[in-house]
C-alpha cells in the first residue's frame, strides 16, 4: 500500500457555526455508520489556530488522518479563507477539504474549487433533504482513502 494513504480511522472535523447544522451533520453521519472521531469548531479562526498548532487550544496531532468539512459564511474568519490558507500551506495542502455550505452561489462554487476545495455540497434547506444529503456524505467518507498530511514523525 501507498505510504501516502493513511488505513486508520479518519478525524472528521466540522467547523460550522450553526449549531443546529452541526449536529444534523454529526447525527447523520452516524446514521451513515459513520463512528468516526469528529471534532467541531464554531469559527474559522478556531479550525486555523487547530490546523497550524496556534495559540492554547486544541491542536492537531501529528500521527492521525483528517479529513474537514467547513461551512463558507462563519465568524471571525469565513471559510473560503480558512480554505485559502489551508491549500497554500505545503504542510496542509493535501488535507480533504468539503465545502459545506448554503451557499450555492456559481462564483462562490468555482472560487472554491480554484483554491482546492475537494467537493462542494449545498446544504438543502428541507430538513429530509439534508439529513439524506449528509448520509450520502457519510457513506463517500467511509470509502474515501485520506492522505497524510503530517509526514512521518
Amino acid at each position: 500500500m501507498n505510504n501516502a494513504c493513511m488505513t486508520k480511522e479518519v478525524v472528521l472535523l466540522i467547523a460550522d457555526d450553526d449549531d443546529g447544522h452541526a449536529l444534523l451533520i454529526e447525527k447523520n453521519l452516524r446514521r451513515a455508520g459513520l463512528h468516526n472521531t469528529i471534532q467541531r469548531f464554531v469559527d474559522g479562526q478556531q479550525i486555523l489556530d487547530f490546523l497550524f498548532r496556534r495559540g492554547p487550544g486544541r491542536q492537531r496531532q501529528t500521527d492521525t488522518a483528517y479529513l474537514l468539512l467547513l461551512d463558507i459564511r462563519m465568524p471571525k474568519v469565513d471559510g473560503v479563507e480558512v480554505l485559502r490558507q489551508t491549500k497554500e500551506d505545503p504542510s496542509l495542502r493535501k488535507l480533504p477539504i468539503i465545502m459545506l455550505t448554503t451557499t450555492e452561489d456559481p462564483r462562490e462554487v468555482a472560487r472554491c474549487h480554484e483554491l482546492g476545495c475537494n467537493n462542494y455540497i449545498v446544504k438543502p434547506v428541507d430538513y429530509a433533504h439534508f439529513a439524506e444529503t449528509i448520509k450520502q456524505m457519510g457513506v463517500f467518507v467511509a470509502l474515501v482513502q485520506v492522505p497524510d498530511i503530517n509526514g512521518k514523525p
